[in-house]
């Protein structure tokens, strides 16, 4: 999959033929976050995003009912080029699917938000190992106790993703990701994760477990999956996400999302 571009694995998940986690698929390509709502809460969200571009960093919004994503990825379509959705009502998890076209409204809006995946390669091609990628997993993610500022009716606690990182190579990896602000950019903390209100590193909120050896210090990054939470805290009527770690994958190389 690896040497396809961004538009044949799109193709191919809409066909159903990819139905994991993107983690490590168009390594240079930029990957994003998905939220749908309903355009009465689009500024509202959008104003939760501003506020806290860290974690929610906007990479695009589509006009109320659009489901070509003519910025980050010309052609595609928003309702079927995820591997994995959940459809959400009132905050409670009512289906997840490979295809939302039967949910999809002229009056939804959607955002395309940042996501670390786009940093992972610059990671490897640096010498820093991604482990959920040599495990073949979802990255872990973690609620923290910290909140984002909120924007009526949105709020959320920060969620991180880790990896483990050899202790010689994280100020590289600090280095590294600090270049793409615009995916999130440099961890937010550096090990002990019980600073972060973790309480155990083997059981993440969302994505898998990966090993960390001796030797290694967890890092952690803010996390796309943030603007999912806020979003269902509205406890909206409807409201759409990807499967954590099924990303929409963009047509934007991750290099045009660096700085320095």
């Amino acid at each position: 999959m690896n040497t396809l571009s961004p538009a044949q694995i799109r193709a191919k998940i809409r066909a159903g033929e990819w139905k994991k986690p993107t983690s490590g698929l168009a390594p240079a390509y930029a990957q994003a976050n998905l939220v749908i709502l309903d355009r009465k809460f689009a500024f509202e969200f959008l104003l939760f995003c501003q506020r806290n571009p860290q974690p929610c960093p906007v990479l695009e919004v589509l006009e109320p009912g659009d489901h070509e994503p003519r910025l980050t990825a010309p052609g595609a379509d928003i309702r079927t080029d995820v591997p994995l959705y959940r459809v959400w009502s009132k905050g409670k998890l009512v289906e997840e699917t490979p295809d939302i076209t039967p949910r999809f409204g002229p009056g939804m809006v959607s955002f395309l938000l940042g996501c670390s995946f786009s940093f992972e390669h610059a990671l490897i091609g640096a010498g820093v190992p991604v482990r959920n990628i040599d495990e073949g997993k979802n990255v872990s993610m973690y609620r923290t106790n910290r909140q984002c500022t909120p924007a009526a009716p949105f709020s959320s606690p920060l969620v991180v993703s880790m990896r483990p990182i050899a202790n010689e190579l994280v100020a590289r990896a600090v280095l590294v990701t600090g270049r793409y602000a615009s995916v999130h950019g440099a961890p937010v903390h550096v090990g002990n994760p019980e600073a972060l209100g973790i309480k155990n590193l083997d059981k993440p909120d969302f994505g898998d477990p990966v090993s960390i050896r001796a030797n290694e210090t967890p890092v952690f990054w803010a996390c796309g999956v943030t603007s999912s939470v806020a979003a269902l805290s509205a406890g909206l009527d409807l409201c759409i996400t990807h499967a954590p770690g099924h990303m929409f994958i963009t047509d934007i190389p991750n290099e045009n999302l660096a700085t320095g």
